[in-house]
């Protein structure tokens, strides 16, 4: 058995260690190991604990912290939510005050409108009951004279006629505002056709450019004599644009005769006439004054046609010389000569020498232009008209 020695750790003796001192030592040394390791782990685990517990209260906070800024933030979502949910209350209620303001002010126009046209709807039943009994007192005195073929040629008036009274109360019930004119427009037609069953009565469409009626007169063996015009108005003023207008027409439309058929006539006139160029008549003159206008066309074309001597150009020379369409080329001419030199009237104060040039080339082409239809009037005689432009 080998031998050891033990030193003081105080005072640094050295002794010799046997087996029982060594054992005694080894379980002092075991039993103190054992301690701190015991210590030792005590410690480690109350600190285990002291982390743990305050881990739990750090979770506990963090949670709660988490917890409160969650309830704020959806406090805060919840208040705008409910701010835009306030405003859009607001702006629907204000949509449905206008709303509602806006259909009581429609109820109150529709109720206004109804009213007018129950009352228009009135007015024109009365006129055609009062139209109806005048065409029916009409009916019974041509029935008495007439024949019984005049008695079916009435019984098919009568028919157009409620054809036209049908017309018209769609027009009526349709509110047009231009109802009034159409009518007279309608009548006209419709009056025309009946006096002159062998003539063709053409209406010019709406939005076409042109008089509203067109009357192609025919002779007693269907040839065409001659084209007259007539132009509708129902106003309370007469107004002279209407005649250039229908001139201009007249020319466009190359027709003999235009009529202006108004309810108004012009101030210098207070019966039927012609004036510049156009015949201007009321409602109830235009059966009479068109059987004139019209019976003049065919005379007219029959003395045309009975000149048979000429050769063919020469013929065709003569009438176009003699006719209505020379004649209106002449007056545009003075038309546009007049126009232009009322212009340079107006003009003369700042334009002196510019209008006494004109003036210069004016008189020439009115001198030229007289010594033209002079020329033509030596040729024609009497079938050339005088132009009162010209005199």
């Amino acid at each position: 058995m080998s031998k050891s020695t033990i030193t003081c750790p105080n005072c640094k003796h050295e002794f010799e260690a046997t087996d029982a001192l060594r054992d005694e030592v080894q379980k002092e040394l075991n039993l103190k190991a054992k301690e701190w390791i015991q210590k030792r782990e005590e410690d480690f685990k109350r600190k285990e604990e002291d982390f743990n517990a305050k881990l739990n209260n750090a979770l506990i906070v963090q949670k709660k912290m988490i917890e409160e800024q969650a309830i704020k933030k959806a406090a805060s979502e919840m208040e705008v939510q409910v701010k835009f949910l306030n405003n859009e209350i607001t702006e629907k209620d204000k949509k449905l005050k206008e709303s509602q303001e806006k259909e009581l002010e429609l109820l109150k126009k529709e109720k206004l409108i109804k009213e007018r046209e129950e009352s228009l709807k009135l007015d024109l039943e009365k006129q055609l009951l009062e139209r109806e009994k005048e065409i029916f007192e009409r009916a019974q005195k041509v029935e008495a004279e007439k024949s019984q073929l005049k008695l079916r040629e009435l019984e098919k008036k009568i028919a157009d006629q409620n054809e036209l009274v049908e017309t018209m109360k769609r027009k009526a019930e349709q509110g047009s505002m231009q109802l009034q004119g159409e009518v007279q427009e309608l009548a006209l037609e419709e009056l025309l056709r009946l006096t002159f069953p062998f003539d063709s009565i053409e209406e010019v469409a709406k939005g076409v450019k042109g008089a509203d009626c067109v009357q192609i007169v025919r002779n007693n063996i269907a040839n065409e004599c001659g084209k007259i015009i007539y132009e509708s108005k129902r106003t309370k003023a007469f107004t002279n644009e209407w005649i250039e207008k229908l001139k201009s027409d007249m020319r466009s439309q190359q027709a003999d005769i235009a009529v202006i058929v108004t309810e108004t006539l012009p101030k210098d006139m207070d019966s039927f006439g012609f004036k510049d160029g156009v015949w201007i008549c009321k409602f109830s003159d235009v059966k009479p004054l068109s059987f004139l206008l019209r019976d003049s066309l065919i005379k007219i074309n029959t003395a045309i046609a009975s000149q048979e001597n000429k050769t063919d150009k020469m013929q065709l020379l003569y009438n176009f010389l003699t006719g209505n369409e020379f004649k209106q080329s002449m007056e545009a001419i003075g038309e546009g000569y007049i126009a232009l030199r009322e212009g340079i009237i107006k003009e003369k104060i700042q334009m002196e020498k510019i209008w006494k040039e004109r003036e210069k080339q004016l008189d020439k082409v009115l001198l030229n232009t007289s010594q033209f239809y002079g020329s033509i009037q030596g040729i024609a005689g009497s079938a050339v008209g005088d132009l009162k432009m010209l005199e």
